[in-house]
């Protein structure tokens, strides 16, 4: 059982995730502390790669209030920690026009851990988000007369 710390909410709606993958976290030992106690957010984060390491931008994890002077910026970068073989397809990957590194959620793992899982993604154009609304609203409607056909009996 992993313990979902922060989520990327709107990654799955702005992004089409093509791929996800399972990365560690270089953390300061106040900033775990605070993703214990679930103040962190994912809100317009990404990652790069940049010489052959792989870089978290913008993730907020709030300043531990007992920490006081070992406190780090909350929206410091961070290195993400994986195999030199997933860093290399990954960088060959996001080489590709329009794909991008998103961090869908951090969490602790069954070990006690802090993972992120990152997810190589497309950008969905407008019209794309409107087709999954529209998706969306047409199974929730065939549910709702199907649910209404079966208790009618």
């Amino acid at each position: 059982m992993s313990k979902v710390v922060a989520a990327n909410r709107k990654a799955r709606r702005d992004y089409e995730v093509l791929e996800t993958v399972e990365c560690g976290i270089e953390l300061k030992g106040s900033e775990v502390k605070s993703l214990r106690a679930g103040k962190a957010s994912l809100n317009d984060s990404f990652a790069r790669v940049e010489h052959n390491e792989v870089l978290l931008y913008n993730a907020h994890i709030s300043l531990y209030e007992q920490a006081s002077y070992l406190n780090v910026e909350p929206t410091r970068l961070r290195k993400l920690l994986l195999h030199k073989n997933q860093i290399e397809k990954l960088s060959g990957q996001v080489t590709q026009k329009g794909f991008t590194l998103i961090p869908l959620s951090i969490y602790f793992n069954e070990r006690g851990f802090a993972k992120v899982e990152l997810a190589l993604c497309k950008g969905k154009k407008l019209y794309d988000r409107r087709q999954d609304i529209k998706r969306r609203e047409q199974d929730l409607e065939m549910r709702r007369v199907m649910k209404n056909r079966k208790n009618s009996r």
